[in-house]
C-alpha cells in the first residue's frame, strides 16, 4: 500500500469528533477512492459506499429529500453494511455526478448519528449546479497527486536517511556524495514517473518505462474525456489550453500566450477556461506579482501567468519520444529547466503554498516567490551547471525598499552557502513547507482602562 499523508489528516478529522463532513477533493486519479477506502474500513466498524459515477441511478437518493430521516432511509435500502449509530461512516464518491449531495449533507450532519466523507473530482463540479452549499457543515481537504517524500517512501528510502537529508536541509551542511547522487538519480526518476499512485504502482510492479508511459496516457486521455464531457461551451479552447500547456513552458518567457489560441484572444472572455482547469486539479497556475511584498496577493496579476501541468510524470508524458531516456542520461537537447519548473510548482501547492513568481524590466524575473514566516522568499530553479549565475536573484536581494532577507537557488550539486543565498539540492523541496497555523490563537488585551 502506498502510504500518503493525507491519512493523517482523516485520522485528525474524525478523532475531534467534528459535527462536520469531509470533502476529498482534487484531480481525477490522485488517489482519492483508495485512500478514502482504507482510513475507513480501519477506523469504523461500518463503512457504507455510494459511488454515483458507477451508478447514476443513486442520484435519485438525493432528489427532494427535505430530512435526514428520509435520506438514511434510502441510503440505508441500497446499503450492503449495517448502519450502527456512532460507528459507520458514509462515503459519497464521484459527487460531481450528483450536486443535489451538498445540500442533502447538511440534514445528514444535523442528524449526527452518522459520520461522512465525500470525494470528487473538481472536473465538472459547477457551483452554479448547486442550490445551497453547506456553510459550517463541511470542510474540504484538497489532495494532490504523490509528492517526491512520498515518492521516496514508496522507494523505501530509509527514515536514517530522510533525516540526515532533513538535517542537511535545517542546518545547511552539505550531504554525503553517496547520498546525493542516489536521491539526484531518484529525482529524475521522479520527473518521468511523477506523483499518479497508479503509474507509481505500475513502476513498482514492473520498473518498466513502456508501461509507465501507457498508464499516463490512459490518465491523460481520461481528462481530455473529462474535459468534453463537462464544459461543452468552452470545451475548445479548454483542450487547447490543455494540449498548449508543454509547449508554452518550454518557450523562452514560459508564460502563456493568449494569442496562441486566438489571434483576437480576450482574456476575460475565457478566464472561466483557465479556471476551470486549475479548479479541477490539471493546471497550476503561477500568477506574476509586481512586487515582491507581503502579502503576495495584493500586487498579482490574473492574466499575466505561468500554466505548469497537475503533474510532472503527465507532462513529460506529453513530450516528445524517448524524453525518459534523455531525462536519465542527462541529455543537454532537454530543456530541463522547464520541467524542474513543473515539479517546483506541484511541490509548493501540494505543501500548501500559492505561486506566483516576480518579472521586472529592470530587475530581472524570479522563478517563484513564495510568503513564509511573513516575509517573501524568493526560489530560483537551475538545471544547469551555471546555477551561481543569477542576476535577477541578486538585484532583487540587494534592493533595500524590499528588505528579503535571503533567497533559496535549488539545482543539482550539493548544499552551499553565500552571502544572503542558501543553494540547496533540487529534492530538497521536499522539505520547504507551509507553516502550521495553531490550533489557536488566544488575544485577550485588557480594555479595563475603557471601562
Amino acid at each position: 500500500m502506498l502510504q500518503r499523508k493525507i491519512s493523517a489528516k482523516l485520522t485528525s478529522f474524525f478523532a475531534s469528533n467534528q459535527r462536520k463532513a469531509l470533502l476529498i477533493t482534487g484531480a481525477r486519479q490522485v488517489g482519492k477512492t483508495y485512500i478514502i477506502r482504507n482510513f475507513a474500513k480501519t477506523a469504523f466498524k461500518s463503512f457504507v459506499e455510494i459511488n454515483f459515477y458507477e451508478n447514476a441511478k443513486l442520484q435519485l437518493l438525493f432528489k427532494e429529500c427535505t430530512d435526514a430521516e428520509n435520506l438514511l432511509l434510502r441510503i440505508s435500502a441500497v446499503s450492503k453494511s449495517p448502519l450502527l449509530p456512532g460507528n459507520t461512516i458514509i462515503f459519497l464518491d464521484e459527487i460531481q455526478e450528483c450536486p443535489d449531495i451538498l445540500t442533502a449533507i447538511k440534514f445528514l450532519v444535523e442528524d449526527g448519528r452518522y459520520s461522512y466523507i465525500l470525494s470528487g473530482s473538481l472536473l465538472g463540479i459547477d457551483l452554479k449546479d448547486i442550490r445551497s452549499l453547506p456553510v459550517g457543515y463541511l470542510d474540504i481537504v484538497n489532495m494532490y497527486p504523490m509528492d517526491f517524500e512520498e515518492f521516496a517512501n514508496a522507494h523505501k528510502v530509509s527514515a536514517n536517511v530522510m533525516n540526515a537529508l532533513r538535517s542537511a536541509y535545517e542546518n545547511h551542511t552539505e550531504v554525503d556524495p553517496v547520498i546525493h547522487a542516489k536521491m539526484l538519480e531518484l529525482f529524475k526518476l521522479y520527473l518521468i514517473v511523477g506523483g499518479m499512485p497508479a503509474v507509481i504502482a505500475k513502476y513498482l510492479a514492473s520498473n518498466d518505462l513502456r508501461q509507465v508511459l501507457d498508464e499516463q496516457r490512459a490518465i491523460v486521455s481520461l481528462y481530455r474525456r473529462d474535459i468534453a464531457k463537462y464544459d461543452q461551451e468552452n470545451k475548445l479552447y479548454l483542450e487547447e489550453i490543455f494540449a498548449l500547456i508543454p509547449s508554452e513552458l518550454n518557450s523562452r518567457n514560459k508564460r502563456f500566450i493568449l494569442k496562441k489560441l486566438n489571434e483576437n484572444f480576450k482574456f476575460s472572455r475565457y478566464s472561466h477556461s483557465f479556471l476551470w482547469l486549475r479548479d479541477a486539479g490539471v493546471a497550476l497556475p503561477a500568477y506574476c506579482v509586481s512586487e515582491p511584498l507581503v502579502p503576495l496577493m495584493m500586487s498579482k496579476s490574473t492574466n499575466l501567468f505561468k500554466l505548469f501541468l497537475g503533474d510532472v510524470g503527465l507532462l513529460v508524458s506529453m513530450c516528445m519520444n524517448d524524453i525518459q531516456i534523455k531525462i536519465l542520461t542527462g541529455d543537454v537537447s532537454i530543456n530541463f529547466g522547464s520541467i524542474y519548473e513543473n515539479v517546483t510548482a506541484q511541490e509548493l501547492k501540494a505543501h500548501g503554498f500559492d505561486l506566483y513568481y516576480f518579472n521586472s524590466k529592470k530587475q530581472g524575473e524570479i522563478d517563484f516567490l513564495v510568503e513564509q514566516g511573513g516575509k517573501v522568499l524568493p526560489l530560483e530553479i537551475k538545471s544547469g551547471k551555471n546555477y551561481m549565475r543569477h542576476a535577477a536573484l541578486d538585484n532583487l536581494l540587494g534592493n533595500p525598499d524590499y528588505a528579503i532577507p535571503l533567497g533559496y537557488v535549488f539545482h543539482n550539486d550539493n548544499v552551499k552557502i553565500t552571502d544572503k543565498i542558501i543553494y540547496l539540492p533540487i529534492y530538497m523541496l521536499m522539505f520547504l513547507q507551509q507553516e502550521t497555523i495553531p490550533a489557536s490563537i488566544v488575544y485577550k488585551p485588557d480594555f479595563s482602562s475603557l471601562q
